[in-house]
C-alpha cells in the first residue's frame, strides 16, 4: 500500500493510508482540487516506459510477433497459453496443428484473429485489443478501462489478471486513465448491501493445488514489497510487485482449494492488491489505482474480510481527497465506519474518522473536520493492541497528529499545524516523514515564517533523496509555488541554491509555476 507504517515488522502489509498519502498544501482562501495532470506529468520523471503508441500503424501480424518474441516464447509455448486462456473460460481449442496453422498465417499476415482468437490472444499475452492491431475487438479494451464494482469471484479473477498483465505490458491508455467519480460511489454501496461472502463456483478441477502455506508466502512477499514501498517510494519496484502477482499469483486463484483455504487466499490476494493500489496512486497513475482498489475491495468481500474492506474503502477516501472528490471521499470514509461496525476495533474506527476529517478539511468545513478528530482521538484513546490487527497497529498518536497536521493546515489555522506537525515524525518511515516534514513547512509558510519553512523544506530533501514518488513531487511543486510568494530573502535564495542539488527539487521545476 501507500503507507509506510506497519505492525511489529515496521512495514505495511496491508495498505491503510498513513501520514505519506495526502493532498498538497493549496493557497487560495478555499482549498482547491489538485490538478492532477500535473502528477501524471511528474511520474515520468520515475516510471519504466509505456507501450508503444504506433502500435495502431503497424500491421497485426508484427505485432504479435514482437509480443510472442519479447516474452521469450515460441510458437507452442503461445498454443499453451491460449489454451491455458480457453480452459479457465470454458473454451476448447482445436489440435496443436490446427492451432499452429492459424499462428503462422496471423504472423505472416495472410489472416487476422477473428472474434473468437482475439480475445483469447489478448488474454495470454496481457495486451489490449488496440496493441495487437486488433481494432476490430473495442470491446477487449472496454473490459481493461471498465471502471466497475465486480460482480463475482471469478470476475474479479479475471480483472486482475487482465489488469496485471495491461500494466507490466505498459498499455497507455491503462496507465493515464482517469478515475470514475461514480465507481467510488457505486462500490461503497455495493460492498454495503452485499450478502455473505460466497467462494467460487466451481473451483478448477485441474491445476495446482493451494494450501495455507501459499497464503503464506504471498503475504510474505507482499511484506517485502511494502517494505520496499516505504522506503523508496511506489515507483521503485511497482512494477516488480505487478510481476508477481501476475506469474505467481494468478495461478493460485485459478487452483484447487478449500473454501477455508480460498478464503484466506482471497485476504491475502486484496492484500497485494491494495499494495498495487497504493503504490499506483503513489506513482500517480490514478485511474490504474482506482482499478486495483475496486478489485481489492472484492477480494476482501470474498475472503469475507470485512476490517481490510472497510481499510480498502478508507484508501479509496484518501485518492479522492488527493483528487479534490471531496463528497465522495467523506462518505467512502462513512461507509468504511459503517461498513464495519459489527467488527470494528478503536484503532481501524480512529483511521476512518481521520480520513473524513481530512476530506472535511478541504471543504472548508472546520467544525465538522475537528469533531470528526475528536472522534478519531476518542477512539484512539480507546484502543488494545490485543484486539487490533496487526496491520492497523501503525496508527498510533504521531500518526494520527500528522493527519491533524494535514487538516488544520488545509482549514488555514497554521499554528495549529505547526503544533501537530512537530509530533507526527516517525523517524523510521522515509516516505511518511517526508510528507509529515513537508507539512511543517508548509504550516511555517502560512505562518508567515519563510525562513523556518525553507529549513524544514531542506530537511525534506534530504530525507526524500531516495524516494521515486511523484506525489513527493507534487508536494514540492506546492511547496515551490508557495516559496515564490515570499520574496528573494538570503534565506530564500540560499535554501535555492541547496535545493537545485536535489533530484526530487529538480523534477518539480516545469510544474512550480503559479
Amino acid at each position: 500500500m501507500g503507507g509506510d507504517e506497519g505492525g511489529a515488522t515496521a512495514s505495511p502489509p496491508v495498505g491503510l493510508p498513513s501520514r505519506d498519502n495526502r493532498p498538497s498544501r493549496q493557497t487560495s482562501s478555499r482549498p482547491t482540487p489538485y490538478i492532477h495532470e500535473g502528477c501524471g506529468s511528474l511520474s515520468r520523471h520515475f516510471s519504466t516506459g509505456e507501450a508503444d503508441a504506433t502500435a495502431q500503424n503497424q500491421p497485426t501480424g508484427a505485432l504479435l510477433v514482437d509480443a510472442r518474441r519479447d516474452r521469450g516464447w515460441s510458437q507452442t509455448r503461445l498454443i499453451r497459453e491460449l489454451r491455458r486462456v480457453a480452459a479457465r473460460q470454458g473454451r476448447v481449442l482445436p489440435g496443436d496443428t490446427s492451432v499452429k496453422r492459424r499462428i503462422a498465417s496471423w504472423e505472416n499476415g495472410h489472416g487476422s484473429p477473428d472474434d473468437f482468437y482475439g480475445p483469447l490472444l489478448c488474454e495470454a499475452l496481457g495486451l489490449s485489443a488496440a496493441e495487437l492491431g486488433l481494432h476490430h475487438l473495442p470491446g477487449q479494451d472496454a473490459a481493461l478501462l471498465n471502471a466497475s464494482y465486480p460482480d463475482s469471484p471469478e470476475a474479479v479473477f479475471a480483472g486482475v489478471d487482465r489488469l496485471w498483465r495491461a500494466d507490466l505490458n505498459g498499455y497507455a491508455p491503462l496507465l493515464n486513465s482517469e478515475p470514475s467519480g461514480p465507481a467510488w460511489n457505486e462500490a461503497s454501496l455495493r460492498w454495503l448491501v452485499a450478502p455473505d461472502a460466497v467462494s467460487p463456483s466451481l473451483t478448477a478441477k485441474e491445476g495446482i493445488r493451494v494450501g495455507l502455506v501459499d497464503v503464506a508466502m504471498i503475504k510474505s512477499t507482499s511484506g517485502m514489497f511494502a517494505q520496499l514501498d516505504d522506503r523508496f517510494g511506489g515507483d521503485h519496484a511497482r512494477q516488480s510487485l505487478i510481476q508477481y502477482l501476475s506469474r505467481d499469483v494468478v495461478p493460485l486463484l485459478s487452483g484447487q482449494y478449500t473454501q477455508a483455504v480460498g478464503r484466506a487466499l482471497f485476504s491475502s490476494v486484496a492484500e497485494a492488491t491494495l499494495l498495487a493500489a497504493w503504490m499506483s496512486y503513489d506513482a500517480c497513475h490514478h485511474g490504474l489505482a482506482q482499478r486495483y482498489f475496486l478489485q481489492a475491495l472484492r477480494l476482501a468481500q470474498d475472503g469475507d474480510d470485512r476490517r481490510l474492506a472497510g481499510s480498502v474503502l478508507s484508501a479509496m477516501s484518501h485518492q479522492a481527497t488527493f483528487l479534490g472528490h471531496f463528497t465522495e471521499a467523506a462518505t467512502l470514509a462513512r461507509a468504511a465506519r459503517m461498513g464495519i461496525s459489527g467488527v470494528a476495533t478503536p484503532t481501524l474506527m480512529a483511521q476512518f474518522h481521520s480520513m473524513e476529517a481530512r476530506a472535511l478539511a478541504r471543504t472548508s468545513d472546520a467544525r465538522a473536520c475537528e469533531l470528526a478528530l475528536t472522534e478519531a482521538t476518542t477512539a484512539l484513546e480507546r484502543r488494545n493492541s490485543d484486539d487490533e490487527p496487526e496491520w492497523i497497529t501503525y496508527f498510533d498518536e504521531a500518526e494520527l497528529a500528522a493527519e491533524a497536521a494535514h487538516c488544520f493546515r488545509d482549514v488555514r489555522s497554521a499554528r495549529r499545524s505547526v503544533a501537530h506537525a512537530e509530533h507526527a515524525m516517525s523517524g523510521t518511515h522515509v516516505r511518511s516523514d517526508f510528507f509529515a516534514t513537508m507539512v511543517l513547512a508548509d504550516a511555517h509558510m502560512h505562518a508567515g515564517e519563510p525562513e523556518e519553512a525553507c529549513r524544514v523544506a531542506s530537511d525534506a530533501l534530504d530525507l526524500g533523496e531516495q524516494l521515486k514518488s511523484a506525489r513527493c513531487v507534487r508536494y514540492l511543486a506546492e511547496f515551490r509555488r508557495h516559496l515564490s510568494r515570499a520574496g528573494e530573502t538570503t534565506a530564500v535564495r540560499d535554501f535555492h541554491e541547496q535545493a537545485a542539488e536535489h533530484r526530487l527539487w529538480f523534477a518539480t521545476g516545469p510544474y512550480a509555476g503559479g
